[in-house]
């Protein structure tokens, strides 16, 4: 690495010593290595400077939880498929059972047909009979026999059809699970393989590198709880004047002030749960209750409220009503990024409580804490 820094000329004084120019070349040498020591890696020395290695982490990241989302997705379409696969089975075999019942009964009519050797009453039967009377009771049986038949054989070709055409949606629905199976495995793989890659970059560094990237997150959390702090002031200062319109309002608005109190308390009972699950590891595909991914961390929150979330983000996402972030009230969900990939429960004064990643615990957080363009949206669930 080349150096800035102009070489002294021979004669130069050190510390107030006069040193001849051999010793200056020297020193001049001792304080290159020392500077290329010190540094961080670069494109220099063909390796990623260390705030590269740090976005490429974050990115990782970021792609190992958009990959458990779609994992979850996957497994959650893997779950239904597989329900509806066991149902079209039963409804098959049962269908078969009928099925089979007809065609028996159609067997009894064969059988009953080649023992009388006809199937209506002709002139024989009537020569044949004893009486009048006679011909009249084989003639009325014949032709029960054959309306019964008739309804014998429209049963079997009904449930023919009817077990044919379960037997093919059967049919499709394996060959669907398979596909979600198959999405279940590629979406597995994917969140491996990027959390992998995560490992092995931060395994790469130095004792000194990782310092100084604990230093870069340290700088960018208090940069998220300032931003926090001011979007508390501004939430609270459009609150007061809320209250303030609000005061002056006529009675008709009491049923919505009902309504409003009744949101209230299924927040609080969402972050109430939310609350006691700080501390508990992240793990993707988790809903708990020993770890949580983000969805699955918000999706228990708010059930133990008795409001029902779908189970990934890009989902949960549509399952309430879009509020500003300056309208922001705890309870409603926060989620980041423009796939939709992240979601926390908001907490108030900016802050909010979800399970960040692979390696995290479940925490309170400023919901800046990866820069204000990372919000995406806040959705009110109940």
């Amino acid at each position: 690495m080349a150096s800035h820094r102009k070489s002294r000329p021979a004669g130069t004084r050190v510390a107030g010593i006069r040193t001849p120019a051999l010793a200056t070349a020297a020193l001049t040498s001792v304080a290159l290595l020392s500077q290329t020591a010190n540094a961080s890696p670069s494109a220099d020395d063909g390796k990623p400077s260390l705030e590269e290695v740090e976005k490429k982490v974050d990115d990782l990241y970021r792609q190992a939880e958009s990959a458990t989302e779609n994992y979850n997705a996957a497994k959650e379409k893997t779950a239904k498929q597989r329900k509806r696969v066991d149902t079209l089975l039963d409804n098959v075999a049962q269908r078969t059972q009928k099925l089979n019942e007809a065609r028996e009964e159609l067997g009894s009519f064969a059988a009953a047909q080649y023992r009388t050797g006809a199937t209506t009453a002709d002139t024989a039967t009537f020569l044949l009979a004893d009486s009048p009377q006679d011909y009249f009771d084989q003639a009325q049986l014949m032709s029960r026999l054959t309306s019964r038949q008739k309804d014998a054989v429209d049963d079997y070709v009904t449930e023919q059809a009817a077990t044919m055409k379960q037997r093919r949606e059967a049919t499709e629905s394996l060959e669907t699970l398979t596909d979600s199976q198959d999405d279940l495995k590629t979406a597995k793989a994917t969140v491996q393989e990027k959390l992998t890659d995560a490992r092995v970059l931060l395994s790469q560094l130095t004792a000194q590198e990782k310092a100084r990237l604990a230093e870069i997150e340290k700088q960018k959390q208090e940069e998220a709880a300032r931003k926090a702090a001011e979007l508390a002031k501004q939430q609270a200062a459009a609150a007061a004047a809320a209250a303030a319109t609000e005061s002056t309002t006529s009675s008709s608005g009491s049923s919505s002030s009902s309504s409003s109190s009744t949101s209230s308390t299924k927040a609080e009972k969402a972050l109430a749960f939310a609350r006691a699950q700080i501390g508990k590891p992240y793990v993707w595909g988790a809903t708990g209750p020993d770890s949580y991914d983000c969805s699955g961390l918000t999706q228990a929150a708010w059930k133990a409220a008795g409001v029902t979330l779908p189970r990934t983000t890009y989902d949960q996402v549509n399952a309430g009503t879009t509020v500003s972030l300056a309208d922001a009230q705890p309870g409603d969900l926060v989620f980041f990024y423009d796939d939709v990939s992240h979601v926390g429960i908001y907490i108030g004064n900016g802050m909010m409580i979800h399970a960040p990643k692979p390696g995290a615990y479940v925490r309170e957080e400023s919901i800046y804490y990866d820069g204000e363009s990372g919000i995406h949206s806040v959705v009110r669930p109940a």
